[in-house]
């Protein structure tokens, strides 16, 4: 009987041994599995040029319409109103004075800035500035190489003076308007101009 009751121990000893050991492998390896499955610091990269590319190709063919793309969507260089942004987006942040002068939209929890001009009511030139939160993944990830890289050769290339600040202009045409992008440097891209052509 003693016998019978050691061997019962033994074979619940064991068995709690065995779950005891399964629990501590399976925790073990999705701990090696979590540690092993964290990006490298080239897959962040990879991944926030694909986000950006992504962006700049959103730009492609709205402007052959005079538009941009997200949250500004609808609105048209030499068609759309002050009033049509101030409907679509609300106020500005900054309120632009004089004729040729833009209201700014702040970037803000992720949103993109934007600036307007108007010409008699109605906008005469759009500017997208990107998001703050998360920029290489925007605008700050589109270089000059990949503009030309997937847009291939601008078609006007200038060289233009922002107060101390020496900037590239790269000039699309799309359709009746144009696309600039506007470049502190080679891999800064500080904002996208729309107007018309």
């Amino acid at each position: 009987m003693n016998r019978k009751l050691i061997s019962s121990k033994a074979v619940m000893a064991l068995l709690a041994a065995g779950i005891l050991g399964a629990a501590t492998w399976a925790t073990s390896s999705s701990i090696v599995t979590a540690q092993s499955t964290k990006p490298t610091a080239a897959q962040v990269q990879k991944e926030a040029s694909a986000h950006a590319l992504d962006t700049l190709n959103s730009f492609y063919k709205p402007a052959l319409k005079g538009q941009f793309p997200g949250t500004v969507a609808g609105l048209t260089v030499g068609k759309s109103s002050k009033k049509d942004v101030i409907k679509l987006i609300g106020e500005p942040s900054i309120a632009g004075k004089g004729s040729l002068a833009f209201d700014l939209y702040s970037a803000n929890m992720g949103n993109p800035g934007y600036a307007f001009s108007y010409a008699k009511g109605t906008i005469q030139e759009m500017r997208y500035f990107g998001t703050n939160v998360e920029r290489q993944t925007n605008i700050g990830g589109i270089t000059m190489k990949m503009l030309k890289q997937y847009w291939f050769a601008p078609d006007a290339a200038s060289t233009i003076k922002n107060g101390k600040v020496k900037q590239t202009k790269l000039t699309y045409l799309r359709g009746d308007f144009k696309l600039e992008f506007v470049f502190n440097s080679s891999t800064d891209l500080d904002h996208i101009n729309l107007l018309k052509n």
